[in-house]
């Protein structure tokens, strides 16, 4: 995220934040880790200091709401997110390249695990073609059923992952393109062909 938030863009995107709404600084924290896919989730000891030079600034105003410190965006910031909209609007392009490569990221994992199972129920179907000409006829069920259980705990590790991410990815602000759930659609289908292929013979 250096490349995004160089000399001067965090605060200058933190007082686009404030242009929209007033927000707590936790509020702002997580603004910016939600805008960055989660990518990017500042410290209290950066967001706090760059709005103490905000207000010293006379750009924000901060008023104690309970137990919250609320910072609202005064005429004089206003004035300055207006004349800097061409450098807010580069920022932002930045963030959405980060998001971007986080989709990108997330797809290549879904194909990179699915290569993983169709590589295992493979090896597992040519195990039990294998070992059931040499083995008694229990003995060859046995070994197939134990397949059978470990291409479950498979599946089962495998909808876990990938649930988990894309929740995780989704949650944390990112895009999630149709063409990465088109991919994994695909995917799958050829595994369950390949599993089709090996038990029909």
């Amino acid at each position: 995220m250096a490349s995004v938030f160089s000399h001067g863009d965090l605060r200058l995107y933190l007082l686009s934040l404030l242009d929209e709404a007033p927000r707590h600084g936790y509020d702002l924290m997580q603004a910016l880790s939600d805008r960055t896919g989660g990518t990017y989730t500042p410290s209290a000891g950066t967001v706090y200091p760059r709005l103490a030079k905000l207000e010293e600034e006379g750009l924000v105003t901060k008023t104690v709401d309970g137990r919250k410190t609320v910072y609202e965006i005064t005429d004089a910031g206003r004035a300055e997110v207006s004349s800097r909209s061409g450098d807010i609007e580069g920022i932002e392009a930045g963030l959405a390249d980060s998001v971007r490569l986080i989709a990108q990221e997330v797809r290549a994992g879904v194909r990179e695990a699915m290569k993983s199972l169709q590589a295992d129920l493979a090896a597992a179907s040519v195990t039990t073609t294998e070992h059931a000409p040499r083995q008694h006829g229990g003995d060859a069920r046995t070994e197939a059923r134990e397949q059978v259980r470990r291409a479950e705990s498979l599946l089962g590790d495998f909808r876990t992952d990938v649930r988990t991410e894309l929740r995780s990815h989704v949650a944390r602000g990112g895009d999630l393109a149709a063409s990465v759930i088109d991919e994994l659609a695909t995917a799958l289908d050829d595994a369950a062909a390949a599993i089709r292929r090996a038990t029909r013979g």
